[in-house]
């Protein structure tokens, strides 16, 4: 769409404005900005192109994170100690485990004991993970005391019956667990009472379980530690105490056993099939693959290391084929596996670590479970006697069992989980911030004074400092890249008798700019310094819907306070062009950064360019934004301190339960926003945590009785904690609430009061 176009969709009429040209004058002191087209999607190409260099410069500096000591095994599994716990907590390895015991389940319909041979017998089996959460699969037991203790994990569409290489360890010798892993079916994603989504159940409970530092592969690992946890009992406990435990698996069965024998020092040995790769495009894999940070410290060779110097065996086998989950799966060349797996040699040095690259004749990829890779395996785990050549299934003895059922109880359990954990988020994060900063209100007991006195702002907002760089950097995160200077260019956009507009454009990194339209009203004076509204427009908007046009969302409320006095500026955030400002954010994800990461540094750009105009007062710059502009009022004002006030209108809800319930019809767990979750967000910062961040400040709350993003109950109780926090720190005139009878838009009337008073500019008469 050309500019043109823009601005007649924003409802503007040619004759009241000037359409800029190359040769329009622009804002004094200003270059004349001569791009045509389409700049909202100018600066989305950017952005990707920027995104993806930083996701290509980070295998370099991943050194930074590291300091191996390869002096003794002892001494390099103490110098990867801070790096395994940093990668157990993104994959959401953080909840402790319950005690384990390994119960062998059955009825008069399906006993326990599923089939048997000669060598072995297999029994149905579950295990206690978590509180509510079971493992459940498989217990392939040697009728001799076990060579060696295994856990063998299918592809997530495999079930563990179909597993043939787990068979072919059993009749060996090795005692074997093969879990059941979430499918990639959608059966069970969603509510009976709501709808199915179609998210596949590995999607469905990674988008609640990563808002709250959980992860679909974290729970699957636990699953499989809590079995570690079994085998290691019996070899403490003088069963079998020569016996090593290791791990292998198939695709995302392989996946699972790689970050698992990463975890966890007791994994001995692990066998990785149709996994191994160069993980620099893991934004375009299924979309439950995302871990929040990876590529900034860990790819796959990096993940080997943490392995080191325990054995490894990477089996180049076709990778399940994937397509359509917000990402697909395609087997990769053999040369980009065996460059990443040649890449640890120059990590740690070669022959510290015994490890086997396996493949077929010319490197074709061989099946899952080959006996060159089987045997590798076995042999990392002091088992020199040979596999089994082939291993038949033997038939399954149950009469009505249904996997079904049993993919059900897996889902549900891990449902269940997360949504447990939603219903205790409030506590944990008054425990994470509030109570930390200020303790003294933690006091419970109940107050007999009739007057309570308040305690000191100031050291509340010296003790909130260090969550605001927690905030900016562990939630939203940050890239590491210094500004640009602005190098601002700019244009007359339309004229009115009362103010001018221009569209700006301001540098922000070499690919990435910041673009929006400042309106300046005519009656400034020489020498007069006003104060400034950032007026932000929500998902899909364009900055010149908040000033011409009367939609019904913004009601030009840019223009209208440009008419009241102030200056304006409507920025264009990159929430436009539906799912390509998803994929930014998710590839963002990869090395520790999201869709807020851009939008903060184009802010502070903002900022500091205004700050810098000779009728702008930089003390006096607040920020007003609609729907995802009003996400944006609570996000980027909690980190930027140079907005010195901030509305929210048609946002402020209960964040944790709208990004990540599943009982809820108007939550994001059932709409296209996928990529609403913030890693671990709901147990630190919800609204009212991110609004105490912006104390002493003044803030306020536009609600609509009929906006449907939220309900007055919900926006009412989160705002009465951001009430009650002022109040207690003598405050309580910095902020309050509108509500008004009307659905998502901009009100305009009690906010532009809060503006007149609280940016100190007297109100003029219409």
């Amino acid at each position: 769409m050309t500019r043109r176009e823009l601005l007649q969709t924003a409802g503007l009429s040619v004759a009241t404005q000037a359409l800029a040209s190359s040769s329009t004058p622009g804002l004094p002191g200003t270059q004349i900005l001569d791009w045509e087209g389409d700049l909202s999607e100018r600066m989305m190409d950017g952005a990707h192109r920027f995104v993806e260099r930083k996701i290509g410069e980070s295998i370099a500096q991943r050194k930074n994170y590291w300091a191996r000591d390869v002096s003794s095994p002892e001494a390099y599994s103490q110098s990867v100690e801070l790096n395994r716990a940093r990668f157990r907590k993104i994959i959401g390895l953080v909840d402790e485990r319950v005690p384990v015991n390994m119960e062998r389940f059955g009825d008069n319909e399906d006993s326990a004991l599923v089939a048997e041979t000669g060598s072995y017998r297999i029994y149905q089996v579950r295990w206690p993970v978590l509180e509510g959460v079971f493992g459940e699969g498989l217990l392939l037991e040697p009728v001799r005391p076990a060579a060696g203790f295994a856990i063998a994990l299918p592809d997530a569409d495999q079930q563990p019956e179909q597993l043939p290489f787990a068979h072919r360890l059993a009749a060996t010798g090795f005692e074997v667990v093969v879990p059941t892993l979430l499918d990639r079916t959608s059966l069970w994603s969603g509510h009976p009472d709501i709808h199915v989504t179609g998210q596949t159940h590995r999607e469905w409970i990674y988008r609640q379980a990563f808002h709250m530092g959980r992860h679909v592969i974290g729970y699957e690992v636990q699953k499989v530690l809590a079995a570690i946890d079994w085998f290691h009992r019996r070899r403490l406990h003088g069963l079998n105490p020569g016996a090593k435990i290791g791990v292998a698996g198939y695709g995302e069965g392989g996946l699972i056993a790689f970050y698992s024998a990463a975890a966890d020092t007791r994994i001995d040995a692990a066998l990785v099939s149709g996994y191994f790769d160069n993980r620099q495009a893991i934004w375009s894999e299924p979309i439950y693959r995302n871990v929040w940070g990876l590529l900034r410290e860990f790819g796959d060779a990096e993940l080997a290391t943490l392995i080191a110097p325990r054995g490894l065996v990477v089996e180049y086998s076709r990778t399940p084929d994937v397509t359509n989950q917000k990402g697909d799966l395609r087997t990769p060349p053999f040369d980009r596996v065996a460059a990443e797996f040649g890449r640890i040699d120059s990590l740690i040095a070669p022959g510290f670590q015994v490890k086997r690259l396996v493949s077929g004749d010319g490197h074709a990829p061989v099946e899952p479970g080959s006996t060159a890779a089987l045997e590798e395996f076995a042999h990392a785990l002091g088992v020199s006697a040979a596999i089994a050549p082939t291993a038949e299934i033997p038939e399954d003895g149950r009469r009505s069992f249904n996997p079904i059922e049993r993919q059900h109880r897996q889902v549900r359990a891990l449902e269940n989980h997360v949504q447990g954990l939603i219903r205790g988020s409030e506590r944990v994060r008054e425990d994470f911030f509030l109570y930390k900063v200020a303790p003294e209100l933690a006091d419970d007991t109940w107050n007999t004074e009739l007057r309570r006195k308040t305690y000191p702002a100031a050291k509340f907002i010296a003790g909130a400092n260090p969550y605001r760089q927690y905030f900016r950097e562990e939630v939203l995160g940050r890239f590491d890249e210094p500004l640009l200077p602005p190098n601002a260019r700019s244009r007359t956009i339309y004229d009115n008798p009362r103010w001018t507009a221009y569209e700006v454009v301001l540098d922000v990194w070499p690919e990435v700019f910041a673009l929006g339209i400042l309106v300046v009203p005519k009656d400034i004076q020489p020498g007069e310094r006003r104060p400034v509204v950032v007026c932000q427009h929500g998902r899909q908007g364009i900055p010149q819907e908040t000033v011409a046009g009367n939609t019904a969302y913004y009601r030009d409320f840019a223009a209208r306070l440009a008419g009241e006095g102030f200056i304006t500026f409507a920025p264009h955030n990159l929430y436009r062009g539906e799912d390509r400002y998803r994929w930014l954010s998710r590839k963002a994800n990869g090395i520790k950064a999201s869709l807020f990461s851009f939008i903060v540094s184009q802010h502070e750009q903002i900022l500091r360019w205004l700050g810098s105009l000779p009728m702008v007062d930089a003390a006096r710059i607040g920020f007003y934004g609609l729907s995802y502009g009003g996400e944006t009022a609570v996000r980027v004002p909690a980190v930027l301190e140079g907005y010195a006030l901030s509305i929210c209108s048609g946002d402020f809800n209960s964040w944790t339960e709208k990004v990540a319930a599943t009982d809820l019809r108007f939550g994001f767990m059932y709409t296209i926003e996928w990529e609403m979750p913030y890693f671990d967000m709901g147990s630190t910062f919800d609204y009212a945590e991110m609004t105490y961040l912006m104390i002493p400040r003044p803030f306020m709350v536009e609600r609509g009785h009929n906006d449907r993003v939220s309900r007055d109950q919900w926006v009412a109780r989160e705002y009465a904690k951001v009430r009650w926090l002022y109040a207690q720190l003598g405050l309580e005139s910095n902020t309050e609430i509108e509500y008004f009878n009307g659905g998502h838009t901009i009100n305009g009337e009690g906010t532009f009061e809060f503006l007149h008073r609280h940016r100190n500019w007297p109100k003029r008469r219409a």
